[in-house]
């Protein structure tokens, strides 16, 4: 049984505290596409070298794509075959890339590609997924008493102490827990 909690920082941190890595893939080749784009203003419309230039940057989409896709391929496969039960938060992804700061971090990091992923491998494997309501309070609960704990709404703290019952809880980790938790709720 697994619940992954979706990042930007990570990609995911599953129940059994496996951590998949972001790739930040835009970043790593951010400098090839401004540089081509660059480029191809440059060159006059309609010329030979205006679409070699802009076959080069959609070849530079598409790796980007592909290494994307691939690496989401292998992280969702390798939770599908490891647990039964895969409970994940609706995320309303939509309305979260409205946030300009955080828009290319999330669009980056693939959440919608990997739940569906996820979802359509559960159900061709057998396994079940359960999707969490996006307004359940993961991070603000105590894994240990059930607390909820109102300190913990801002993203910047990273780690909390729950007042009741003194447990230290990494936000992410606790959030995972309390998803896991609600699944199984759920289930019953």
């Amino acid at each position: 049984m697994s619940s992954p909690d979706l990042g930007i920082k990570d990609l995911c941190i599953t129940s059994d505290g496996k951590v998949y890595e972001n790739l930040k893939i835009i970043k790593k080749y951010e400098k090839q596409l401004v540089k081509l784009q660059r480029q191809l203003s440059h060159k006059g419309k309609r010329s030979k070298n205006y679409y070699k230039t802009k076959k080069k940057i959609a070849l530079c989409h598409e790796k980007i794509r592909n290494i994307r896709k691939d690496y989401l391929h292998k992280v969702s496969h390798e939770i599908i075959s490891e647990n039964q039960v895969i409970v994940s938060e609706n995320l309303q992804i939509k309305n979260m890339v409205k946030n300009h700061h955080l828009a290319k971090a999330i669009s980056d990091v693939s959440w919608y590609e990997l739940t569906r992923q996820l979802e359509y491998k559960a159900k061709w494997n057998g396994r079940k997924y359960i999707k969490i309501d996006t307004f359940y309070a993961s991070s603000q609960l105590c894994s240990v008493c059930g607390y909820q704990n109102p300190d913990t709404k801002d993203l910047s703290v990273r780690t909390c102490i729950c007042p009741k019952c003194g447990a230290e809880h990494d936000r992410n980790i606790n959030a995972e827990k309390n998803i896991l938790t609600e699944g199984l709720r759920q289930i019953a």
